[in-house]
């Protein structure tokens, strides 16, 4: 058993879609990056598929159906469970460090790209989450909130911010592949986004509409990459934006590309 720590590391993952648990790479990657964390206290998830102003929390007080938040898949995705315990005290430090405009939706439960990543990773279902929604896709304002958060990494929080590196449907085609060569602009944001987060480089990341290659392409709308701010603000103001990819390569021409800053 992965031993609880209270200083926990700082995720940015690309989550996939439903089918994520029939990939055999991808699951064993997910997997294999799960079993190197040290076990945390609860989860704090800022998912792509979540957008609510002010900033909500998801139900933290009695558990909840899970949000199926897609269409046009097989039944067996719609069957799917999480049933993790809710983490009322994390809500309650959410609403302390943000602030009174902090709302709660205790009808809302985790979206997939809260827990379509966490079924792999923490397959056990045994650690609290909490989902926390985006307020506005502005890269600064994101990126402070992020920097407000910080603290609870060492009170055991694992704050995880689920997106895609590369996130445009015009490209996924599952006729072909999954680990069909990508689309040429696809590789270039991959390797540009590689390459900035290496080099801590958080003026270009946040500046990534007008600094990336094929930005517009490789992100149509924002949505998918946003949840990366947050995550560089908790680094950014809790030790520093020392990184390593934990996950990379394509699928169905998206990249998985996904890091872990501390």
């Amino acid at each position: 058993m992965r031993q609880t720590t209270d200083r926990q590391p700082v995720l940015y993952l690309s989550h996939g879609a439903p089918p994520l648990a029939d990939d055999e790479t991808w699951t064993a990657q997910l997997r294999a990056w799960s079993d190197q964390l040290p076990r945390p206290r609860n989860i704090l998830m800022v998912s792509a598929h979540w957008e609510s102003a002010p900033l909500t929390v998801s139900a933290s007080q009695e558990r909840v159906p899970l949000l199926y938040d897609f269409w046009g898949f097989p039944q067996k995705y719609f069957e799917v469970e999480y049933a993790a315990p809710v983490a009322p005290d994390l809500a309650n430090e959410v609403s302390t460090i943000i602030g009174d405009s902090v709302h709660r939706d205790e009808g809302r439960g985790l979206d997939h790209g809260a827990y379509v990543p966490l079924v792999e990773m923490f397959p056990d279902a045994d650690i609290p989450v909490l989902q926390m929604s985006m307020p506005t896709l502005d890269p600064h304002e994101l990126f402070e909130i992020g920097r407000k958060l910080a603290p609870l990494r060492d009170q055991g929080t694992l704050i995880v911010g689920s997106g895609f590196t590369t996130h445009n449907l015009k490209w996924f085609n599952p006729r072909n592949p999954a680990d069909a060569a990508p689309p040429q602009v696809s590789a270039e944001f991959d390797h540009w986004a590689a390459e900035a987060l290496a080099r801590h480089d958080v003026d270009a990341v946040l500046d990534f509409a007008t600094q990336a290659p094929g930005a517009h392409e490789a992100h149509p709308r924002t949505e998918h990459w946003a949840p990366l701010y947050v995550t560089l603000g908790v680094a950014d103001a809790s030790g520093g934006l020392d990184n390593e990819v934990a996950v990379d390569g394509f699928w169905y021409g998206l990249s998985k590309r996904s890091w872990q800053f501390g």
